[in-house]
C-alpha cells in the first residue's frame, strides 16, 4: 500500500462556513491526488491546507510571487519530489474562498467540485507536477481529470481551463 500523508486543514476565514464539508472534501481530494501521483511520500508526513479569504491569499501572492492580487490556490512544496519519501512535510497549500466561489459561479460549477479540483491541483504541485510547458500541462491536466473522475467530479477542462490559466496552482519556492 502506498504511503499517505496526514492532512492538516486550517480554516482561517469564516467565509468557509458556506462550504461546511470543506475539510472532508480537502482530505479526500488530497489523499486521492497523492495516491494517484507517481511520487512517493513519507507515511504520515504533514500536508497543510489553509482555507483563507482573498485578502490573505493576496498577501501571500504579493509576498511570494510579487503579484499584488488574490488567486485561487497557491502551493509551497516542502521538498523536491525525489526527497518527499524522506520528508516529514509535503508542503503547504492556500485556497482563497471568494476567488473559488466567483470562479465556480462563472463556470457554472458547484463550489464543492471546484474546491476539490483546486486541492487536487495544489497537491500535484507539491508532488512536482507543473504546467509551465504544453507537455507538462497535458500530463498534469490528464492526471487531474482522472483523479477528479474517481471522486465523482466532472472534467474541469471540458469547457476551458477552469480558471487555472492565470496564476493558480503556482508551486512556490520557500
Amino acid at each position: 500500500m502506498k504511503a499517505l500523508p496526514q492532512i492538516d486543514v486550517v480554516i482561517e476565514s469564516p467565509l468557509w462556513t458556506a462550504l461546511p464539508e470543506a475539510e472532508a472534501l480537502a482530505e479526500r481530494a488530497a489523499l486521492a491526488a497523492v495516491a494517484a501521483g507517481d511520487v512517493a511520500v513519507m507515511n504520515g508526513a504533514e500536508l497543510s491546507l489553509m482555507l483563507a479569504d482573498d485578502a490573505a491569499v493576496r498577501e501571500l501572492n504579493r509576498t511570494w510571487r510579487g503579484k499584488d492580487k488574490p488567486t485561487n490556490v497557491l502551493s509551497w512544496p516542502a521538498a523536491d519530489p525525489d526527497d518527499l519519501a524522506r520528508s516529514p512535510h509535503c508542503g503547504d497549500i492556500a485556497v482563497a474562498y471568494e476567488t473559488l466561489a466567483r470562479e465556480a459561479a462563472e463556470e457554472e460549477k458547484t463550489v464543492a467540485d471546484h474546491f476539490t479540483h483546486l486541492v487536487v491541483h495544489g497537491v500535484l504541485h507539491l508532488l512536482g507536477y507543473d504546467h509551465e510547458t504544453d507537455d507538462e500541462a497535458e500530463e498534469m491536466e490528464t492526471l487531474e481529470t482522472e483523479i477528479l473522475a474517481g471522486l465523482g467530479v466532472a472534467d474541469p477542462y471540458a469547457t476551458g481551463r477552469a480558471g487555472l490559466d492565470d496564476v493558480a496552482g503556482e508551486a512556490l519556492e520557500r
